[in-house]
């Protein structure tokens, strides 16, 4: 009787132990998103740069940045810059500027890296560039003060990535490191 309750205990563990046939997921049909890496300066530590008052038009926010989609690259339409000026300084008056379009990227302005195979580009802002798009004059700024730039990635699939509706693994992550917002602090 031991051995028949035996032979019964492992017949119904193999059998508790079977599975239908799962299917593996196909990558080739999910929908992708995408997003720009920056690539140099590697990491980028807290998307900060700095211009000094005193050299505007001779320093800049500088990144390589590669733009990272389905097929290498292939869906990026364009990455579109706003800027907006952050008046932290009072004692001079108040000169907040709200975000107004910087400029955009399209796939002619990246070139094909060799080594990774997706599009990269450099993208610059001097001093100098964000003062005129927030049509401020230097004696507007101090140091202390700061231009935050924000992105958005539009796909040719009609699909947009940003800092709004990307999570954190992609704008945080030191592998992905695509913050979607850049500060640009002002010194002196």
């Amino acid at each position: 009787m031991k051995k028949i309750i035996s032979f019964l205990f492992v017949g119904l563990a193999i059998t508790a132990c079977q599975t239908d046939i799962v299917n593996h997921i196909d990558d080739k049909t999910l929908e992708n998103g995408g997003y720009m890496r920056t690539v140099t300066p590697y990491p980028v530590v807290n998307s900060t740069f700095s211009v000094s008052k005193a050299n505007l038009s001779g320093t800049k926010m500088e990144l390589v940045a590669e733009a990272v989609t389905a097929n290498y690259g292939a869906l990026l339409e364009s990455y579109d810059l706003s800027i907006a000026f952050i008046d932290a300084t009072p004692s001079n008056g108040t000169k907040s500027v709200s975000a107004v379009a910087l400029k955009s990227l399209t796939p002619a302005n990246f070139t094909k890296d060799a080594t990774t195979g997706y599009p990269r580009a450099t993208l610059a802002i001097t001093g100098t560039e964000a003062l005129n798009a927030v049509k401020l004059a230097t004696t507007d700024i101090t140091a202390s003060d700061y231009f935050t730039v924000t992105a958005v990635m539009r796909l040719t699939n009609g699909k947009s990535f940003s800092a709004a509706n990307t999570g954190a693994n992609i704008t945080g992550g030191a592998f992905y490191s695509s913050p979607f917002t850049y500060r640009i602090n002002v010194a002196n």
